[in-house]
């Protein structure tokens, strides 16, 4: 593998994440169509075979057969980073034209909702920070990289209080079910055991650009080329390639894979691949 090739694509990828926010397309129809809104920036799981999508206009409920609704609340601040601990879901970003202004201009910094994103209330960083690379463990424990700096910055507490760790340019964050922290890198996936104090290389991991725990107590993560890769038990494995490349990843809670590339939004079921909203035919 071209060492220096799979680094420039990584960039050009991570280039593509952060700064991909276009003008949506006027919506037409009653259901929102996926050009509608305007780019996809994170997918979590909301439950109930449902995810909920962090888009450039808000943030929208998408089910397995495609039925899209949203904006949320009718909220439509740009959710440039979203994930979730347990019952309680965090946001980042910046406002859009009708965002409450107690809720941070011109960045959000980390907001929090307890009602699946139909409210939300400022946490920390309020105006200062837009937290492109935004994760949380299930134990409530939040890391972040915030776009002042490449310090992974953790909250043990739900985002009461913060610690500076590492300084890592990382293009994404993920805790695997043990508490490990994984981070995507232009040098290869990094591990931290202590919270984001420290990182380590991992053995034999693929070059990735988006990471996202995985139900089955690992991670998943998309590489340079397109493939996808699970990590479990400290081996990796190969779960198949996407067309096109990958914008946004999240994973359900019953395993299931559900990412945004050149078909459209795919839901992933073992070797089954269902398009649940398609992209643009134009």
């Amino acid at each position: 593998m071209n060492r220096r090739l799979t680094i420039t694509t990584l960039a050009a990828a991570v280039a593509l994440l952060v700064t991909g926010c276009t003008s949506p397309t006027p919506q037409t129809s009653a259901s929102p169509r996926l050009e509608d809104l305007g780019h996809v920036h994170g997918i979590v799981d909301a439950g109930d075979g449902t995810v909920l999508l962090g888009t450039h206009t808000g943030l929208y409920t998408l089910t397995e057969d495609g039925t899209v609704a949203g904006p949320v609340g009718g909220h439509d601040f740009d959710a440039m980073g979203l994930t979730r601990a347990g019952d309680i879901f965090y946001a980042s970003g910046h406002p859009g034209p009708t965002t409450p202004p107690e809720l941070g201009a011109p960045n959000l910094g980390v907001l929090r909702s307890t009602d699946a994103g139909q409210s939300w209330e400022p946490v920390a960083f309020t105006g200062q920070e837009d937290f492109h690379v935004l994760t949380a463990s299930g134990a409530g424990a939040i890391y972040g990289i915030g776009s002042s700096s490449i310090t992974v910055r953790t909250s043990p507490d739900g985002g009461a209080t913060w610690i500076d760790g590492a300084e890592l340019p990382a293009a994404d964050l993920a805790v695997a079910a043990d508490g490990t922290l994984y981070a995507a890198t232009q040098e290869g996936v990094q591990e931290s055991r202590d919270a984001g104090a420290t990182f380590t290389a991992v053995p034999d991991a693929p070059l990735l650009y988006l990471l996202e725990a995985d139900s089955g107590g690992g991670v998943v993560g998309v590489d340079t080329e397109g493939s996808l890769w699970r990590l479990v038990d400290g081996s990796w494995t190969r779960l198949g390639t996407a067309t096109g490349t990958v914008q946004a990843l999240g994973v359900t809670a019953d395993g299931a894979i559900v990412l945004l590339d050149d078909r459209g939004i795919v839901w992933i079921r073992g070797t089954v691949s269902t398009t649940a909203l398609p992209a643009s035919a134009s």
